[in-house]
């Protein structure tokens, strides 16, 4: 990790890491988002976390952005996965397991068939 020595090293390293989660975020046709708030954690949330990435490298896939993202909201339906593949809308995802994840990444990233059963229905997102 970089010493910081001045506010001006902390600025520098600030563009750093934003220009660089940009330039994953513009490679990734898919973005896979985790939700890790404090109940999606006591939920488990880290094994699904774990479960996706696992499975983004077991399949080889160059073109999925995985992140992590705090609570929002809905914490009934934790461990929550978002997964956005391309322009298409996000599709939220509730009560994801392990084996629940694996599967997210082999039908919906790779065959492109949205896995009904744990879908989260009508998620309202405010238009920024």
């Amino acid at each position: 990790m970089k010493t910081m020595r001045s506010l001006e090293d902390l600025k520098r390293f600030r563009e750093e890491i934003i220009e660089r989660r940009r330039a994953r975020a513009g490679q990734g046709e898919v973005q896979i988002l985790v939700s890790l708030g404090t109940c999606g954690i006591a939920a488990g949330a880290l094994g699904a976390l774990r479960a996706v990435r696992a499975q983004v490298e077991a399949d080889g896939l160059k073109n999925v952005s995985i992140s992590q993202t705090g609570c929002i909201g809905l914490c009934r339906h934790e461990p929550i996965v978002e997964v956005i593949v391309g322009d298409a809308p996000r599709v939220t995802y509730g009560k994801v397991t392990p084996e629940v994840a694996r599967r997210i990444v082999r039908e919906h990233v790779l065959g492109g068939r949205i896995v009904s059963a744990f879908v989260i229905e009508s998620i309202p997102y405010p238009s920024i």
